[in-house]
């Protein structure tokens, strides 16, 4: 959304350079966003430090993540974090398939660990919300599947489930190392867009370079998981 906001600025004449700053790394046109690998780690610790809880109390937990319209937090937390199953909101989820999970996880001896993105939708229902508060940018605040797909859970395998929402813990703290490394690249590299007038881009990350595309080409859609991406992590389920 800021960089959205910059975009317009840029379209009206303002000199603009863009860096791509967001923890939900849905930005097109760059491989990586600085906050992305910081918030998948918090993430990901939090997981590890759950499953302990799920194992002493042998019941599912259900930790629901940053990702409104983008699952890149979840996938890559889940995976990284040995989740049972993961639920991201680009591919609608099947409320039994996740029950299957978890029996499956529960018969091979261990406690399952759901991770689902803040924006996942069920296949036969809409996206869930606990109010209709608006953020700055006039988005409805996100934040309830998490606590509904914990309902849901022990309602049809008859199992006590709990949530935990990760919520702003996400989004503070101190970055990891290599947001540490990537921010500091982008803002030499912006630096230099606007020593030399190169108004209007956004730089970005390809593979290990550091490029300039134009501002406009980071918002005019959204970044999302390829589905091949979430099907292999598929393997992992349950």
């Amino acid at each position: 959304d800021t960089l959205g906001v910059a975009t317009k600025l840029d379209s009206l004449g303002v000199k603009v350079v863009g860096v791509p700053k967001t923890i939900d790394n849905d930005l097109n046109n760059t491989d990586y966003t600085f906050g992305f690998d910081t918030s998948v780690n918090i993430a990901m610790e939090a997981i590890d430090r759950l499953h302990t809880t799920a194992e002493s109390h042998h019941r599912p937990l259900v930790v629901e993540v940053m990702g409104r319209h983008a699952g890149w937090i979840a996938l890559h937390a889940g995976i990284a974090g040995g989740a049972a199953a993961i639920l991201i909101p680009e591919i609608k989820f099947s409320v039994e398939k996740v029950c299957a999970w978890v029996e499956s996880r529960f018969a091979d001896g261990f406690a399952p660990l759901i991770v689902i993105a803040e924006g996942a939708i069920p296949q036969d229902g809409d996206m869930k919300v606990k109010d209709q508060t608006l953020d700055a940018f006039g988005h409805v605040k996100l934040s309830g599947i998490g606590d509904w797909l914990a309902s849901e859970i022990e309602s049809k395998t008859g199992r006590e489930t709990r949530c935990t929402v990760l919520g702003h813990i996400q989004r503070g703290g101190s970055p990891s190392a290599f947001d540490r490394v990537l921010s500091t690249r982008f803002g030499l590299s912006a630096i230099s867009a606007v020593a030399e007038g190169d108004f209007g881009k956004m730089v970005a990350l390809h593979g290990t370079k550091i490029e300039r595309v134009p501002l406009a080409s980071a918002t005019d859609k959204l970044k999302v998981v390829d589905p091949s991406f979430y099907a292999e992590s598929e393997i992992f389920f349950g």
